[in-house]
């Protein structure tokens, strides 16, 4: 079980009410509060909480409806996604109880003092190398929009400027990376047809590649429900049409395409994990046609290459600098 449900369950008796558990795990902890709801905005955890507790998870980037007598949020690596979070809860907790739980390294300490806007928080349990906090709602916020929150830049892409909307928590927020930035770069020549942007954040690469060759068909797939929302927006900004998708991994994409793009995501929370690029790379092969292609950029400590290599065909280095390169190899 993840160690903050266990720091949870160490407080139980607080937990036994109409209870909604924001950025829960997929692990067991519903199972062990049955009055619990959870909502969740990562595809994956949300298939297994559905998987094991059908119709008590919540999936999207709105609190859902239902009413509870408090809430627990599981705190995000992304300062900007927790303040949204404290707020879309706190503003519906007037009186009631809002926990704060999270890693110590995943600076829980800190976030604890953003309790300080609602009433005085005060800390309950230190164990597994995480925190619970605890505050009563005595001065319900505001509610504030999520699109309020966006931050846009722009791009030069063709006759114009790309628009880009990022949302709090997506990759990047309010700037492009030195990796898209490479690999935007170096699109020419890329194969024509259906292109899926895998790990898509706010859509930079989908949209570019959508503006420059409008007859392409372009899927965005993200297993971030904030991610997909960015991308949407991003698309609207730009009055672009493109599937966007939710899903967890390569797995939740089309067949028979044409060419894959990515800047793949390799962290998960406080945590580097590198499963969903790796599954990617592996898998590539049976999402793209006969000489489709795949083109990403990686930072260039990652040994990408013999991967791709292995499950692909030739993988050829397009471009390096700023710690990052750009991998090109088609399917044979």
């Amino acid at each position: 079980m993840d160690p903050r449900s266990e720091v949870l369950l160490r407080q139980a008796h607080l937990f036994q009410g109409p209870l909604l558990l924001a950025g829960l795990p997929a692990d067991d902890l519903l199972g062990q509060l049955p009055e619990a709801h959870g909502w969740c905005w990562h595809a994956g955890d949300q298939s297994a909480l559905q998987a094991r507790f059908e119709g008590r998870s919540a999936f999207g980037v709105e609190a859902p409806e239902s009413s509870f007598e408090a809430a627990v949020l599981f705190l995000p690596k992304s300062r900007d996604l927790a303040n949204y979070l404290l707020n879309a809860l706190a503003c519906r907790l007037g009186g009631k109880q809002l926990f704060l739980v999270g890693e110590k390294r995943g600076g829980i300490e800190g976030a604890s003092k953003q309790l300080h806007a609602f009433g005085t928080p005060r800390k309950l349990d230190s164990a597994r190398h995480c925190q619970l906090w605890q505050v009563q709602v005595d001065t319900p916020p505001a509610a504030v929009s999520l699109q309020s929150l966006a931050q846009h830049y722009e791009l030069p892409v063709g006759d114009a400027p790309l628009k880009v909307v990022t949302l709090p928590g997506v990759f990047s927020h309010g700037r492009l990376d030195r990796g898209t930035a490479l690999l935007l770069e170096h699109l020419a020549g890329l194969t024509q047809g259906h292109v899926l942007d895998f790990g898509c954040g706010a859509g930079v690469l989908g949209a570019a590649i959508k503006r420059r060759y409008p007859q392409n068909t372009v899927t965005m797939l993200d297993v971030d429900a904030f991610a997909a929302a960015s991308s949407r927006l991003t698309l609207a900004a730009n009055g672009l049409e493109a599937e966007v998708i939710v899903g967890d991994g390569i797995d939740a994409a089309p067949r028979f395409l044409d060419a894959i793009l990515s800047n793949p995501p390799f962290h998960t929370g406080v945590h580097t994990d590198y499963q969903a690029s790796e599954n990617m790379l592996q898998k590539a092969a049976k999402h793209l046609k006969k000489g489709g292609e795949l083109r990403l950029v990686a930072n260039s400590f990652l040994r990408y290459q013999p991967l791709i290599e292995k499950h692909l065909g030739i993988c050829a280095v397009l471009a390096e600098g700023q710690g990052f390169k750009v991998y090109r190899a088609k399917r044979g």
